[in-house]
């Protein structure tokens, strides 16, 4: 593409990505108006949320490689199909199961988007500004996942009916992106068989050290955002004086615009520097939150929130700011796949001994006993961080 490409198709691509992601977000302000219908325990409700998480890792895993075979712009129309679907399951759900086969279903839509949406920002945008490129798709991409729980919050907060009336924007704007991908010239490109056979793949040796600790980084960044979204709707009515899903909203949202302003501010930042303090800030956002918990002190959640959007930014932006070093056009969406497949995992395996440990102990101990064992992990890859060889 030449320097004078129009801005038009990243525009496209980029709402696109935004509707997918508000769409996947959009149910977490709403889990304790669910929670209270129909009687559900905290380990329910970490279930609803890891089906969608299994979605995800189901396409990580066996539709990875979809956007080789159909390209970018049909995968992405095929994940916007199957988002309207989950959406619209979601709308008529009448019990915990059909829920979560509606979170499921968009797990699947997610999956394809992501990978796909990368694919296609870096294709879509102007040569001038691609060396940008990585910082940008991080920063939409948390835009998106910021906007779904504020949207949901604001929409169920003043509705009626508020697990039916949130999901038709989203539907609607869907519908919207799916009919502008039409408009869009598609890329030439050489098809491949297609394959549902599980590939994940590595980077080269010698950065094979770096590449599982970003992987570990993100891991505990996902699990710990996968506590906030699932979770802290239902916990802060013991610790906020407000409630309401709009609060459960903001909560949640102010975490990703701030880790999406933190990686915008820390572009320029190395890698290296980026990671090391995200690890930090995350571990003190933790502590935060462990006191909080203890102790009911409303100010300290405030902290907690605001510190981990920072630690989660830094956290995100170091760790593609790697996977860019170690890897070219060949293999970086192949890579990238195996980075997020590790990253969430620590949205599934934490999550549901949250719920089991809050079922049988309580909300305060599943939480504070999350909170020491991420803190744990993220003081180690501090610490190991310096033994690998590769600076940036």
């Amino acid at each position: 593409m030449t320097p004078t490409t129009p801005w038009q198709p990243f525009l496209i691509v980029s709402l696109t990505l935004i509707m997918g992601t508000i769409g996947t977000a959009l149910a977490s302000p709403l889990y304790p108006i669910y929670q209270q219908l129909w009687h559900l325990l905290p380990s329910q409700i970490t279930y609803i949320f890891v089906a969608y998480m299994f979605g995800c890792l189901s396409t990580l895993l066996f539709l990875g490689r979809t956007s080789n075979s159909i390209g970018f712009l049909r995968t992405l129309q095929v994940g916007l199909a199957l988002i309207t679907l989950g959406l619209i399951i979601s709308v008529f759900a009448e019990n915990a199961l059909v829920l979560s086969l509606g979170r499921f279903i968009i797990g699947i839509a997610s999956g394809l988007m992501t990978t796909s949406a990368m694919i296609g920002l870096m294709y879509s945008i102007p040569e001038s500004h691609r060396q940008i490129a990585p910082q940008l798709i991080s920063i939409i991409t948390a835009v998106g996942f910021g906007l779904g729980p504020l949207v949901g919050g604001v929409i169920a907060q003043f509705s009626a009916t508020p697990l039916v009336t949130p999901y038709f924007p989203i539907i609607a704007g869907a519908v919207l992106c799916f009919v502008g991908l039409f408009w869009m010239r598609t890329p030439e490109f050489i098809p491949q068989p297609f394959s549902m056979a599980p590939k994940l793949q590595r980077p080269a040796a010698q950065f094979q050290p770096v590449f599982i600790i970003i992987s570990l980084a993100a891991f505990s960044a996902f699990a710990a955002f996968s506590l906030f979204a699932s979770l802290s709707p239902s916990f802060l009515t013991d610790i906020l004086p407000w409630h309401g899903p709009l609060v459960s909203g903001l909560a949640i949202t102010s975490i990703l615009f701030i880790s999406a302003l933190v990686q915008y501010l820390a572009r320029a930042v190395t890698a290296a520097k980026c990671l090391l303090s995200g690890l930090i800030t995350m571990l003190i956002s933790l502590l935060s939150l462990s006191i909080c918990m203890l102790f009911k002190i409303s100010f300290l959640f405030f902290v907690s929130d605001i510190l981990f959007g920072m630690g989660h930014g830094l956290v995100l932006i170091g760790a593609f700011g790697f996977i860019h070093l170690m890897t070219d056009t060949e293999n970086r969406a192949a890579v990238m796949s195996t980075y997020l497949f590790i990253g969430y995992l620590g949205t599934i395996v934490p999550i549901i001994a949250v719920g089991y440990l809050a079922d049988h102990w309580g909300l305060d101990v599943a939480v504070i006993t999350f909170c020491i064992a991420i803190g744990m992990l993220c003081v180690a890859l501090w610490r190991a961080f310096p033994k690998t060889q590769l600076n940036a």
